[in-house]
């Protein structure tokens, strides 16, 4: 283990409480994680407001969440790779910088372009902090108590980032503006950075290289795919940069395979597609998230834009979902115990699925209570199950070498995933609005085609689980 050849700068390596250097770095790798976090869900509420703002077009908006998780799930990988080759106290200082001072980017954006191209860089900061900070936790905490209370709380802060995201980002947008929700990341990264730089201890680097060709082929390659989709939401399948942008990221996304078959060290083993039941979790993960995201980015706007609540009511809008999600996640284990990974998974599918079609009959005549709040409670059932069942199935039967990459994988399906789904689901609202006058009815029917395509993929979701991952858990089973 990494952590036997550090001094043990946390003073856990006997059985005794922690002391307050330990406190220190948890709270720093915490910090830093929510910070991740935050950034991917306080944006959501104050989407109406950037629209307005800085002038994006109905599926062009869709970029502001897009640019971001294209650059976190495309450069992901090789963030965690980096931490092994370069020293994770390193790579995890560069990430904090460059997250830092792309935030200062995005909350002084003058023009939707430069807020676009900070927001990819700040999805590259992400990427690199996100699997180091996790990792860090492995160098400073001894094996044993003290990391599995440390992990304990790393999963709880993943668990109240996203809804903390959701309220304050309707707040800041309400009462302030939607700019505050990023720039409070600048004194926060500063603070980040020193206090790592004196806390950390630098882990043992490993040989090898950083496969950068491999990084950038796929990030540009999915780039251009998603590019091309949201593009003929506006302009058709018939455009001619429509169609070059959709045939440049099948190439390149091509290329990025044929570099993961010849690589001594690819960032992505290719073997572990090959077990049905693995890659099955992760195509079942990425249409679960485009469902998801695409939830958040249709129903921020109904609130908003059909339902006239403020962005402070939009935030608190979104309670009834997460609370469901916080309360599921802790009976998981019981319901995990009594059923199995896979049917509990299988539930949680078709749970979300009648939520959002229940969610797609919300219009301008309707209540939030019964339209809004009742069916989320539903979606936030789903959601709260499906996440640790699919982790599961995801690293189900790796080898000890794939572990590290699987975890990846499991990460990129989620964040391309996301990314990919909305991209889908924004030229099903575009098209469901074309020609229509500007309207409350009209975006509610945009909105409600495009939660309707979301129930598709959660009904996809649920096909894939019971054709490939749940077989797949009865042959591990049997065979255990």
């Amino acid at each position: 283990m990494a952590s036997a050849t550090l001094p043990d700068p946390t003073g856990l390596a006997g059985a005794g409480g922690r002391s307050d250097a330990a406190r220190a770095v948890l709270i720093v790798v915490l910090a830093s994680y929510l910070m991740i976090l935050l950034d991917t869900s306080i944006v959501i509420t104050g989407l109406p407001d950037i629209r307005d703002g800085l002038g994006f077009s109905p599926a062009g908006l869709s970029w502001v969440q897009n640019s971001y998780t294209l650059a976190f799930g495309g450069f992901l990988m090789l963030g965690a790779r980096a931490g092994d080759l370069l020293g994770r106290r390193r790579v995890y200082l560069a990430g904090v910088a460059l997250f830092t001072l792309a935030s200062a980017g995005v909350g002084l954006a003058p023009s939707p372009s430069a807020l676009l191209a900070a927001r990819a860089v700040q999805g590259i900061g992400a990427a690199i902090l996100a699997p180091t900070t996790l990792a860090l936790l492995s160098t400073h905490f001894a094996e044993g108590e003290p990391r599995n209370r440390a992990l304990s709380q790393y999963a709880a802060t993943a668990g109240i980032g996203a809804s903390l995201g959701l309220v304050l980002g309707g707040i800041f947008a309400g009462w302030l503006s939607w700019r505050v929700g990023f720039l409070m990341n600048v004194p926060v990264g500063v603070a980040l950075y020193l206090a790592a730089a004196r806390l950390l201890e630098e882990s043992p680097v490993s040989g090898g290289r950083v496969d950068i060709a491999g990084a950038l082929s796929s990030t540009l390659g999915m780039a251009a795919l998603v590019y091309g989709i949201v593009r003929s939401a506006d302009s058709g399948w018939r455009n001619a940069l429509t169609l070059a942008s959709v045939a440049v990221g099948v190439v390149l996304i091509a290329g990025f395979l044929i570099l993961q078959a010849r690589s001594a060290q690819p960032l992505l083993p290719l073997r572990l597609l090959a077990d049905r039941g693995r890659a099955g979790a992760y195509a079942a993960r990425a249409l679960f998230l485009g469902a998801m995201v695409s939830f958040f980015f249709f129903s921020t706007q109904l609130m908003q834009g059909v339902l006239h609540m403020t962005p402070v009511q939009a935030g608190f809008g979104f309670l009834p979902m997460t609370v469901v999600t916080f309360a599921a996640s802790l009976m998981l284990p019981r319901l995990l115990r009594r059923f199995g990974s896979g049917p509990v998974l299988a539930a949680a599918f078709a749970c979300a699925a009648l939520g959002l079609l229940w969610l797609a009959q919300a219009g301008a005549g309707t209540g939030y209570a019964t339209a809004v709040a009742l069916p989320m409670l539903r979606i936030g059932l789903g959601n709260g199950t499906a996440l640790a069942p699919l982790t599961v199935a995801g690293v189900r039967g790796v080898a000890a070498r794939d572990a590290g990459a699987a975890s990846g994988l499991v990460n990129v399906a989620h964040q391309l995933g996301g990314t990919l789904g909305l991209a889908l689901m924004v030229t099903v609202f575009a098209s469901a609005m074309r020609g229509a006058p500007v309207s409350d009815a009209a975006l509610a029917h945009g909105i409600g085609a495009g939660l309707y395509g979301a129930a598709i993929l959660q009904v996809l979701g649920l096909m894939v689980t019971l054709v490939f991952v749940i077989p797949a858990e009865k042959t591990a089973i049997d065979s255990a």
